[in-house]
């Protein structure tokens, strides 16, 4: 998988760092999100929904965050859209788990926009797949408006990162240092380092 994302990106100094940019951009079947053993049709879920003006404001936020990314330090984010794998070949739950194996970072990005639940359940799923140490390479930043008994269960559950902003620069900030953090850990030997067998 890190060799099809790769194929699929452009150059940037340091290619061989995948980072994975998620936001609520895109709604999700619940038949592929609940827990294995749940009977989708027992779940009473609504759909992560947004007017299409956000939903273009936040497609907009995460490609400002990859550009940004790809210039300092230099990393190759990309967004679930970017490797064009057709939802026929793969769903969209299960790209977001292959596509978080494969990356040195995950970063989710959540404005307040929209219902939240259906990007809480992606979270979720991929943190509950994820093992040590690799939730340690997941980052979930809210916006400070957005507050949810699931946010507060993804540091205590997973103890994966979480952090607000107020501001896109500080959104920008907090995600760069987070990366420059992991790619320092990858360096010195504190965190392994991904390979192109992972994912």
């Amino acid at each position: 998988m890190r060799a099809r994302i790769k194929s699929a990106l452009g150059e940037v100094a340091y290619g061989d760092f995948l980072v994975y940019l998620m936001g609520p951009y895109t709604t999700f079947d619940v038949a592929d999100i609940v827990p294995e053993g749940v009977d989708p049709e027992s779940v009473s879920l609504s759909a992560a929904s947004a007017s299409d003006g956000e939903l273009d404001a936040m497609l907009s936020t995460l490609r400002s965050i990859q550009g940004t990314l790809r210039e300092d330090p230099g990393v190759n984010a990309f967004l679930a859209i970017d490797p064009d794998i057709p939802l026929s070949e793969m769903d969209a739950a299960s790209q977001s788990i292959r596509f978080a194996r494969a990356s040195n970072a995950t970063l989710f990005v959540v404005p307040a926009m929209g219902d939240k639940l259906g990007v809480g359940m992606e979270v979720g799923s991929v943190l509950e797949d994820l093992d040590d140490p690799d939730r340690e390479r997941v980052l979930f930043a809210h916006e400070d408006a957005v507050s949810s008994a699931m946010i507060r269960a993804i540091s205590q559950r997973w103890d994966a990162r979480v952090v607000s902003y107020e501001t896109e620069a500080e959104l920008v900030d907090a995600v760069r240092q987070f990366v420059a953090d992991l790619m320092n850990r990858e360096l010195y030997g504190d965190l392994p380092r991904k390979t192109t067998r992972d994912g």
